[in-house]
């Protein structure tokens, strides 16, 4: 476990393990990094404003509550991120498999159930 946390803060470390890859392909990896991190600021971004600019619903707290998940959502996409990237590295470096993740198919079910939660929300609203 520690080794991998080691991965995330000492990337110089990172050239003595297999070959150096193709620039590119580093490149590409971190590009990617940088996506999910902008994923998760977004996230972050999101849940603030759910707390601070969203009327309060019809259900008691839920405002709260979605906006505590799109703020716990958005630090578990950073540091996903990093772990992916870390892992990533490794394998090109290695020159083994890259290592598969099941984790954008689990983020896109959470927003697309929080985007759900949401829209029933604003129905009860529009209905009373």
């Amino acid at each position: 476990m520690f080794g991998d946390l080691r991965q995330w803060f000492d990337p110089e470390k990172q050239p003595t393990v297999g070959r150096t890859p193709d620039y590119r392909f580093s490149l590409a990896n971190e590009r990617t990094f940088l996506a999910w991190v902008r994923t998760g600021l977004a996230l972050i971004a999101g849940g603030l404003a759910c707390a601070q600019f969203l009327p309060p619903l019809p259900v008691e707290h839920l405002r709260e509550v979605i906006a505590i998940a799109m703020l716990l959502l958005g630090g578990v996409v950073a540091l996903r991120a990093v772990d992916h990237w870390a892992r990533t590295e490794r394998a090109m470096r290695l020159g083994t498999e890259l290592p598969g993740s099941k984790f954008p198919a689990i983020l896109a079910l959470v927003v697309a159930a929080g985007a759900l939660l949401l829209i029933v929300a604003v129905a009860i609203k529009a209905v009373r």
